[in-house]
């Protein structure tokens, strides 16, 4: 982004919603005064997501009943801006707000701003919030985005360092930000300090009453959410640039699905994994700028169409499965499911549709790494490298059909496993072959602890490119401070239509970079 994005983000920090987060994540303690006689405030910053040409998503979230003021601009200075109608923020969602921008003109930058107005004294009026996003460009145009996964994982909450991953990557000022899954811990417990092997602290020097059990309630599930954001380093990437996300396990309970069993987990009073599945749905799509009014409770696969180079295409790999299981089933059916039918059809025919040069397949889960559950599998290989078996077959039919209706150029990222690394799947080298060559790149941990590597599962033939995880001495569960926390990003070249995938550190480190080139349709 151009330079006014820093000089935005530094009057945003200054202002009286942000001096507010300040006081909330410092857990400094303010002066008693009167509801009556204070003025509202944004608790959270602001956040914007799933821009495309002429409209984006932005949320906030006030302290109060409010009426929210909404103005938008293609100015920093909002001369001539447009003022949209109010929206109230009602303790049936926590206070949040979101709202669709529409109309918007392509390749734009656009500010907006918010005000919040005491619906209980309308004279008590906030300091405005300001945000900035641009929208997707319709012509070609360099392109650049982020991506990577888990946030405040394992443990390891807000330390005196902040989220450092998150400030790396504003620095690149991407287009936007892909979170592709394990969003927030809601099952990750903190503790106020940890011992770590070497004898030294870490310290969550922030920590809330609601990360300091597993989330049952939904006011403990929008607490996660509400966490994240107290970070510095969060809110401001949120300030400049969108993120689009999507959602894994852990916004939920670690490796849920229908066969979950709580019953003899002590951190859950509430035993079904059902109802918190409901509450972390809503909470979800009340703290996140997502697009999607979901038809149905907590839906999550989109397309986000982002000019004439880039489709983006969110898979749900977390709420359509079959129960966890060894995976080694011989026949396809209801005991093999995993994206589920309908999801299916929706991603084959938005691929065959797609008339951008590349296609990115955000996935919350890799496709050939072995990710166990006790004894049974949570992501799709089962790790017998052998021809597809279990979830395996609805990933080769998917791959057999972008093969044999001529969709080039897609690209998976996913994140999930807690380190980074390229693979690229080669059928001249797997189990079942009938599909195209095509590459997928795994990063994260954005904030979380490090693990890996996982093994890898021949029977899509992915060889490994490269890989960066702890060594065995090294241990599992490392905190963000040892350095092994990861993002990736993206490239997209106008001229050459090119993509280039960079591996990232959090401390900015180039790790791996490969270019693709697009092929031509015939």
């Amino acid at each position: 982004m151009k330079s006014f994005a820093v000089s935005t983000r530094r009057k945003f920090l200054l202002g009286t919603g942000a001096t507010a987060l300040a006081t909330a994540a410092g857990g400094l303690s303010m002066p008693a005064i009167s509801r009556a006689s204070s003025r509202p405030m944004f608790t959270h910053g602001v956040q914007s997501g799933d821009v495309d040409t002429t409209s984006g998503m932005i949320w906030t979230r006030a302290d109060r009943p409010a009426r929210i003021e909404f103005e938008v601009s293609s100015t920093e200075s909002f001369a001539n801006a447009t003022r949209l109608p109010t929206i109230d923020a009602l303790p049936e969602s926590d206070f949040a707000v979101k709202r669709l921008l529409t109309e918007l003109t392509p390749d734009q930058e656009i500010f907006y701003r918010m005000r919040a107005a005491d619906l209980s004294n309308g004279n008590a009026k906030s300091e405005w919030i300001v945000g900035q996003f641009r929208t997707a460009p319709s012509a070609r145009r360099n392109i650049r985005f982020a991506w990577s996964g888990d946030t405040a994982g394992q443990g390891w909450g807000i330390d005196e360092t902040g989220m450092k991953t998150y400030a790396t990557m504003e620095k690149h000022r991407p287009d936007f930000f892909l979170h592709s899954g394990d969003t927030i811990y809601a099952d990750g417990p903190m503790e106020d300090e940890v011992t770590l092997k070497d004898s030294s602290v870490w310290k969550n020097t922030v920590l809330i009453d609601e990360k300091r059990k597993a989330a049952e309630t939904l006011d403990e599930f929008r607490g996660q959410w509400k966490y994240n954001m107290m970070d510095d380093h969060v809110r401001a990437l949120n300030a400049v640039c969108p993120t689009f996300f999507q959602w894994d396990d852990h916004e939920v309970v670690n490796n849920w699905s229908a066969s979950k069993d709580l019953s003899e987990d002590d951190r859950y009073t509430e035993k079904s994994v059902a109802l918190l599945q409901a509450r972390a749905a809503r909470a979800f799509h009340e703290m996140t700028p997502i697009r999607y009014t979901p038809a149905e409770p907590g839906r999550v696969y989109r397309k986000i169409a982002y000019g004439p180079m880039l489709d983006v295409f969110f898979l749900d790999m977390r709420s359509y499965r079959a129960a966890n299981s060894e995976g080694l089933q011989e026949t396809a059916g209801e005991e093999t499911r995993f994206l589920g039918d309908e999801q299916i059809r929706w991603l084959k025919r938005e691929l065959a549709n797609s008339r951008a040069t590349w296609k990115v397949i955000a996935a919350d889960m890799p496709i050939g790494l072995v990710v166990p559950d006790g004894e049974k599998i949570e992501a799709i290989a089962n790790g017998d490298d052998t021809s597809p078996k279990g979830r395996e077959f609805e990933i080769a039919d998917l791959l057999r059909y972008i093969k044999n209706a001529g969709i080039e150029n897609t690209v998976w990222f996913t994140a999930d496993v807690h380190y980074t690394a390229a693979h690229y799947y080669n059928p001249d080298k797997a189990a079942f072959q009938d599909f195209k060559p095509f590459w997928e790149f795994v990063s994260g941990p954005l904030h979380a602890g490090t693990f890996g590597p996982n093994k890898l599962d021949g029977t899509f033939g992915p060889e490994l490119k490269y890989v960066k995880a702890p060594s065995e001495d090294q241990g599992a569960n490392l905190p963000p401070s040892a350095g092994f926390q990861f993002f990736g990003l993206v490239d997209l070249d106008a001229t050459t239509e090119q993509m280039t995938v960079r591996l990232m550190d959090r401390d900015d480190n180039e790790l791996y970079k490969v270019t693709l080139d697009p092929v031509r349709s015939a």
